[in-house]
């Protein structure tokens, strides 16, 4: 039987990393007997490896339960930044949110992010407050923040414990009691929203859907508003945790579609489905098409590897719509692919699924954003790699990415952050405090962020600190490519895009960092780092020298001034000749700081 639309309460649950989402999901999936108490495991609704390792969740995924004669639909959002989309578009399909903040740490960069994000859409938020059974936690001072954050009851606010299941039950019946049941209209014409997609070797794309208005059965033929593809739904249903089929999925419902769709290209995450028999003609509203802001180079160690290379991009591109690519080819790494990203986590993700999944050796080089160039002529240009800059002297203008930042840090550590903050050409804007804690927001331009600014944050802060950002606009800066030589050939991975201030320093650096690694060789060896035509840094890589004087005794000193004659002639006719093997490990050089 399906219940009717009034039984139906469909709710999230956001918090910052490691603030017991998904162990509080798994007490859920017990209480509602959902799951067996033989198949449970810890973090149920995280499936990759991946995702068990680093404790994060990364795919969002969706669950029914049965509690009391309500149907609770769950979806466990990600709670990192890189995946903020996907979590506004997952707020979307819901009525609820529940606020999970870990009473020893306090609310965080992220809880403020997604609380925004559910007030924004309008959601009812119940706050909870986690593990409170540890020694550690402070719940009145917690609470206080929840109630200054939210302007809430004290008695509003649910104290549990996800680990020992204390306390869970309260919050599923605070879920029936204070979320509304969905208001869609099941006569209208079918509209339903994509909050996930991914793709099933053996059965095509899967769609996790809400459905607003209308219905969608089995066999349906489906269509996407906003990407025009179309298809069959060739099975309905829920998932508890595993999939259940079922003959419809009814309005309010939130559910999953197999598709015959090739690619999640096609059905991208905020696009609105309708079907044939009863069509929408006016999107679910806030859809847009994620871009990536950060590309990196990755080739292979080996050559031969160019192709599985270039086949296990395509396999994930096929279940990560945000993912894009295209060949690139290095003079000294040879063939590869330049992959766009939506930030730092998600290259990291990427590269360990690549290394993983698909057994490959990768040399992946400095990460970099995109940059809008104006030229002379009026023209402009999308650059996703330095080695790309067209001739300096036909440029009007170079854009760079500038972002919008908020650090939650504790009042002692205010001066350090700022100071980090400036030291990466930054802008801070505004301090406003909640209880002990400060709320500085800033900008900064995106590509200073990139390397390591999150690793130096925790250490500048004893790892209180915590960050949150969203991509602001293009600002006009005064850019300069900076070039690297080795022995007088110009490396052109290595090129990266600097702020003509910071130029001279980056140079510096790189060039030291680049001395320690690339092995001496029997020659000297130069290197430079140049802007344009003008070098600015050079260190030397003194030759290997072996003594050719020693099986000489005796006689007279000319002797031995010839044979050194002829080794400085061979080690000069070397320097002209030689070739230097730059190991891979100088590609990553950017991203280590000491």
């Amino acid at each position: 039987m399906t219940p009717n639309q009034t039984h139906i309460r469909n709710f999230c649950i956001i918090a910052h990393i490691d603030h017991g989402k998904s162990t509080l999901a798994d007490r859920m999936l017990e209480l509602t007997n959902t799951v067996q108490q033989r198949e449970m495991k810890s973090q149920l609704l995280d499936s990759m490896d991946l995702e068990r390792e680093k404790g994060i969740t990364i795919k969002l995924a969706p669950v029914r339960m049965r509690y009391k004669e309500y149907e609770l639909n769950l979806i466990d959002t990600p709670g990192h930044v890189d995946f903020s989309y996907e979590v506004s578009r997952s707020l979307q399909a819901c009525e609820g949110a529940i606020l999970v903040v870990d009473a020893s740490q306090g609310i965080q960069a992220q809880t403020l992010a997604n609380v925004y994000l559910a007030m924004a859409a309008d959601l009812t938020i119940i706050p909870v407050l986690n593990k409170i059974d540890l020694p550690a936690a402070d719940v009145p001072k917690v609470s206080a923040e929840i109630i200054n954050l939210l302007g809430c009851d004290e008695s509003d606010i649910l104290k549990i414990s996800a680990k020992t299941g204390e306390g869970v039950d309260a919050v599923l019946d605070a879920v029936v009691d204070r979320i509304a049941a969905p208001q869609g209209v099941a006569t209208e014409p079918t509209r339903s929203l994509i909050f996930d997609s991914y793709f099933d070797d053996y059965r095509g794309v899967v769609l996790y859907v809400r459905s607003i208005d209308g219905e969608i059965k089995k066999g349906d033929t489906i269509e996407m508003l906003a990407t025009g593809a179309s298809g069959l739904a060739l099975e309905v249903g829920a998932l508890s945790p595993t999939m259940k089929p079922a003959d419809s999925l009814k309005t309010g419902e939130i559910g999953y579609i197999v598709t015959n769709l090739r690619t999640t290209r096609e059905a991208r995450v905020g696009d609105t489905i309708t079907v044939k028999r009863s069509r929408a003609s006016n999107p679910l509203p806030g859809y847009k098409l994620v871009k990536p802001f950060v590309y990196a180079g990755f080739f292979p160690v080996s050559n031969d590897d160019y192709q599985p290379l270039k086949d296990a991009i395509e396999k994930l591109s096929l279940s990560d719509s945000a993912l894009q690519f295209e060949p690139e080819n290095s003079p000294v790494l040879g063939f590869g692919v330049r992959i766009g990203f939506l930030g730092l986590l998600h290259l990291d993700i990427i590269r360990e699924r690549l290394e993983r999944e698909y057994d490959l050796d990768l040399v992946i080089t400095n990460p970099s954003t995109d940059y809008h160039v104006v030229m002379n002529s009026g023209e402009e240009l999308d650059i996703k790699s330095a080695s790309n800059l067209p001739d300096p002297s036909k440029i009007a203008e170079i854009r760079e990415p500038w972002i919008k930042g908020e650090i939650v840090v504790p009042s002692d550590y205010i001066g350090a952050v700022i100071q980090l903050i400036v030291s990466k050409r930054g802008l801070q804007n505004n301090i406003s405090y909640i209880d002990e804690r400060a709320l500085i927001s800033f900008e900064a331009p995106l590509a200073n962020l990139l390397t390591d600014f999150y690793d130096q944050l925790k250490s500048g802060t004893s790892g209180y600190g915590s960050f949150n950002y969203e991509l602001d606009d293009y600002r006009t800066e005064d850019l300069v490519r900076v070039d690297f030589y080795v022995a007088g050939e110009m490396i052109d991975a290595l090129s990266v895009m600097a702020h003509r201030s910071e130029a001279q320093s980056l140079g510096r650096e790189t060039v030291k960092k680049l001395k320690d690694v690339i092995p001496r060789q029997n020659f000297q060896v130069a290197l430079q780092a140049a802007i344009g035509g003008r070098f600015i840094a050079r260190e030397d890589l003194s030759a290997y020298r072996k003594d050719v004087t020693t099986g000489l005794y005796g006689g007279d000193v000319s002797r031995k001034k010839k044979v050194l004659a002829k080794q400085a002639k061979g080690k000069k006719r070397m320097k002209r000749f030689g070739k230097v093997d730059i190991p891979s490990e100088a590609f990553m050089v950017m991203l280590k700081r000491d």
